[in-house]
């Protein structure tokens, strides 16, 4: 009788073991346990550490409460300007209400992913192309609100939306590089045309002041011959005043003018003195006259007298 107390024992310590052992669950920090019993939730959702469920009757199943990284797949859309983009996404969402993450959907990382990828290709469609570019911040909060309005009643919260990177035709890409090359140089010209405008003024200044002091010029003259021996050139290039070739040119005006105006001395042709040597016999400035040492030149027929018989 005795040893079949003890193995009745026994079976009850073995049976309530298995008992425990399949009833005994255990939750982490970062969980939380959602109940089903016989189908129906239970208000009450556990908290981390030991638990117990009835086993064949209760369902228990843990929600993840951690903030979740999901990549948005790289979606091709047209943007406003009819450019055609391809953009992809990340997003980060947690879970906030256990009980709604498990009763009100399905599967609510299919569910947040699905609607990323419709709300994405809905902002490609809305937006243009430098916006895309430039604008992300406010295209991040616009997405964002788009996605956690239906997740709302999910139990889930969208903490973040951010897009990662917008791919441009090759084509779209080269029009784009020499857009910016075009307006780097228009930037360029306009630098150089300021600085050219300021350098004249700056100059016209120097030049008035110089013209006050006509020492200052022959001053400047010298700093810069100084500037240019520092070199240590073996060529020394000096200035030329402008002021000194314009006063000889109007002294040399005056002298051609009064050499145009003196009249001829004679109608003949001019015959030049020699300042030494023999005199230049005037035949040789003059084709009409006779040459020198020959014989004088025999009348015509027309010019000889008359003969007399």
């Amino acid at each position: 009788m005795a040893q079949e107390l003890v193995i009745a024992l026994v079976a009850v310590l073995c049976a309530a073991a298995l008992y425990v052992a399949s009833a005994a669950r255990v939750i982490r920090q970062y969980e939380r346990g959602v109940v089903l019993r016989l189908g129906r939730l239970r208000d009450e959702v556990r908290r981390p550490g030991f638990t117990m469920v009835v086993p064949g009757i209760d369902r228990l199943r843990k929600v993840n409460l951690q903030i979740v990284t999901m990549p948005v797949p790289a979606q091709d859309g047209i943007t406003r300007d009819n450019v055609t983009v391809r953009v992809d996404a990340v997003i980060y969402f947690k879970v906030v209400d256990p009980a709604s993450a498990v009763i009100a959907v399905e599967d609510y990382r299919f569910a947040v992913s699905q609607m990323a990828q419709t709300s994405l290709r809905s902002i490609i469609g809305k937006s243009d192309l430098d916006d895309l570019l430039s604008n992300r911040e406010k295209l991040n909060q616009g997405l964002e609100v788009m996605i956690d309005s239906p997740a709302v009643s999910w139990g889930v919260q969208i903490d973040r939306v951010e897009i990662k990177d917008v791919s441009l035709p090759e084509t779209m890409k080269r029009s784009m590089a020499r857009q910016a090359e075009a307006d780097r140089e228009r930037r360029a010209r306009v630098i150089n045309a300021d600085a050219e405008l300021q350098a004249s003024k700056k100059l016209a200044q120097a030049a008035g002041e110089m013209s006050a002091q006509p020492a200052a010029l022959q001053l400047r003259l010298l700093q810069t011959v100084v500037a240019v021996a520092a070199e240590k050139n073996s060529t020394l290039v000096l200035p030329f005043p402008v002021e000194l070739l314009r006063f000889l040119e109007r002294a040399q005006q005056p002298a051609a003018e009064t050499g145009h105006d003196e009249p001829a001395a004679s109608s003949g042709p001019a015959v030049p003195v020699a300042a030494s040597g023999p005199a230049v016999p005037a035949a040789l400035f003059d084709p009409t006259a006779p040459a020198a040492g020959s014989a004088p030149a025999e009348p015509s027929s027309s010019e000889k007298p008359f003969a007399h018989h």
